[in-house]
């Protein structure tokens, strides 16, 4: 029983891995060599154990085995190796217990030697580790560069890995360093002493993350703490979030977990241990931060459902290097906080697109006076240009929503029929038409509060108009289609005409039907006095009114100006009549008046 504890062959300890050892000092034991042990070959190991002993050199200054060629190092691994191998072979032969309690002393003493320059190769290479692990994950950081997003605020570049005390190093092989802390590694792990080796690692790898983590400010908040920040502390916050995730996940963890199996190469399962201990609390921290926001329900209105989606979409777009950083079962716990983080904050989202659609169906703010964009519209439209930039998230979030199965949209709201649009799109662009279509159901209402028919349709033509030129210049027309612009935009178009003819009819009318023709001068007289007092009142009734869209202005006017200016003139060049008091406008003035005062509430114009 007492040779067997001095071997130290633990059972925590985990097994060596039947393959092909790696480059380094340590020396293995031919297999063709006899089993028996001299006392020749212990005293060889002895004199170059006892030479390295820390309390022989407990007064000079520390010099390690590692320094300068290391050969040092390679005759002290592999005289430890011997002994290791000695201490089998005399279990094996039931030797003296004098000789194995030599053997154990002699292991001893190799073993705290090998504590200590793992333990100083570490502290004293820690910047040169850390580059060697980003240099090895460089690869994989273009995968890091997410869509600008989506981000309907725009987010710094992500913390380089010099900000986090990690120096990008130039392309090369393995640093001297990580291979020293591996041959360090692997004859502790073969004497049975890997708990140690691994004791002393975690301590040091585990600060350094922790430091990293603190200046990266990623930090717990609860959903209490989080209800009651102001919104633009918080907003902060998350912002910052969004930068320090993409760093922690391509920089830190990456490179820990790259380090790790370096160091420990000769077994898989401790390897992954030991990186999970070092990662685990740090990043599970770091995506309960973006769960507890789905969580604080008090806080979320329809105006923060982008800063979810940009949550959501970090995770989503990071979850491949989540999978292969935590894959093991003792990084488990990571990824089960990050996919409980996207659950809460699909649930979040889904929340406040519920509340968007009620808010449009509860406004009751006034109509503009003039008929203009109502600030519904804009509002509305605003929003969802921003929600199209998020078509990825949504759909995937809205997928088995109830919202997209009791939707019977109008075929105009599609530039196809819906099912022939494409799947990945077609969450979204049901939940966008389905918006739309609630907008415009609220402005017909909104429309009907015009005492004046004639401004009811200036009102809904200018605001359709609104909408289609929102879609148009945005993310939207690639969702909803050409065809559902061009058939909106006819809509809009129409609603633009009925204005004209219900808002100028009357002076139209005031004209006879062949201004050519040949008419008694009492007639003509009659008729221009009707004309100067209709045309008068529908311009002192539409002073204030206005068309927002240049395009659309310029072609009521032009519609205007052909149908009214047009017979006003013919009309004028037949009769000749001179004078002021029955002919109070010339065709110029007119001309004028249709080409530049009407919906110009900034010019006065003429007559009374």
């Amino acid at each position: 029983m007492k040779g067997i504890c001095l071997l130290r062959g633990r059972v925590s300890s985990p097994p060596h891995h039947p393959r092909a050892p790696p480059q380094s000092p340590v020396l293995h034991r031919n297999t063709n060599r006899s089993e028996t042990v001299t006392a020749e070959e212990i005293d060889s190991a002895e004199s170059v154990i006892l030479k390295w002993q820390l309390d022989a050199h407990k007064h000079e200054k520390f010099s390690s085995l590692f320094a300068g060629g290391r050969e040092d190092a390679k005759r002290f691994l592999h005289a430890v190796s011997s002994l290791h191998t000695a201490m089998r072979v005399c279990l094996k032969q039931k030797s003296s217990s004098d000789e194995l309690h030599r053997c154990q002393k002699l292991m001893q003493i190799a073993i705290k030697r090998l504590e200590k320059e793992f333990y100083v190769t570490l502290s004293a290479n820690r910047k040169k580790l850390d580059s060697e692990s980003v240099s090895l994950s460089l690869s994989n950081r273009s995968s890091l560069a997410t869509p600008g997003s989506s981000d309907s605020d725009s987010i710094e570049d992500e913390i380089t890995a010099e900000e986090i005390g990690v120096k990008t190093p130039k392309s090369g092989p393995e640093s001297v360093a990580m291979e020293d802390l591996r041959s360090i590694a692997e004859c502790m792990i073969e004497c049975g002493y890997g708990s140690e080796c691994v004791k002393i690692y975690k301590l040091l790898r585990k600060s350094i993350v922790d430091e990293a983590m603190h200046f990266l400010e990623i930090e717990r908040t609860s959903p209490s703490e989080m209800q009651q920040m102001e919104w633009n502390v918080l907003d902060a916050k998350i912002k910052t979030w969004l930068r320090a995730m993409k760093t922690a996940i391509g920089i830190l963890f990456h490179g820990e977990k790259i380090l790790c199996d370096a160091v420990f190469a000769s077994s898989e399962t401790l390897a992954a241990s030991c990186f999970a201990d070092i990662c685990r609390d740090a990043a599970v921290d770091m995506f309960s931060f973006a769960g507890n926001f789905g969580k604080s329900r008090k806080i979320l209105t329809p105006e923060k459902l982008f800063r979810a989606l940009d949550l959501y979409q970090a995770i989503t777009d990071s979850w491949p290097e989540i999978e292969s950083i935590f894959w093991h079962e003792s990084s488990s716990p990571v990824k089960a906080e990050a996919g409980a983080a996207l659950g809460k904050l699909g649930e979040a989202a889904k929340l406040m697109i519920a509340q968007f659609e009620t808010a449009i169906q509860k406004d009751s703010s006034k109509t503009p006076p003039g008929g203009g964009v109502h600030p519904l519209t804009r509002y509305v439209m605003n929003f969802l240009t921003f929600l199209g930039d998020y078509s990825g998230s949504v759909s995937e979030i809205l997928a088995d929503w109830p919202l997209n199965k009791d939707i019977n949209l109008p075929a105009s709201f599609f530039s196809s029929s819906p099912s022939a649009v494409d799947p990945s799109a077609a969450v979204i662009t049901a939940c966008l038409a389905w918006f739309i279509l609630v907008l415009l159901c609220k402005l017909d209402g909104k429309g009907t509060l015009y005492k004046n028919a004639a401004l009811s349709y200036l009102f809904l033509g200018n605001n359709l108009n609104y909408v289609v030129s929102k879609v148009k210049g945005s993310n939207l027309r690639l969702l909803l289609g050409p065809d559902w612009i061009r058939k909106n935009r006819i809509k809009a178009n129409r609603y633009l005409s009925s204005y004209e003819r219900m808002g100028w009819t009357k002076v139209i009318s005031t004209l006879p039907d062949d201004p050519t023709a040949e008419i008694p001068p009492h007639q003509a007289v009659e008729h221009f006095k009707q004309f100067n007092r209709c045309f008068e009142e529908a311009r002192k009734t539409q002073v204030s009114w206005v068309i927002p869209d240049i395009e659309a202005r310029d072609r009521v006017r032009s519609s205007l100006g052909k149908e009214i200016v047009c017979f006003y003139r013919i009309f004028y060049q037949k009769q000749r009549i001179d004078d002021e008091k029955t002919v109070r406008y010339t065709p110029d003035e007119l001309e004028i008046y249709f080409s530049h005062e009407l919906f110009n509430t900034a010019s006065s114009g003429r007559g009374g």
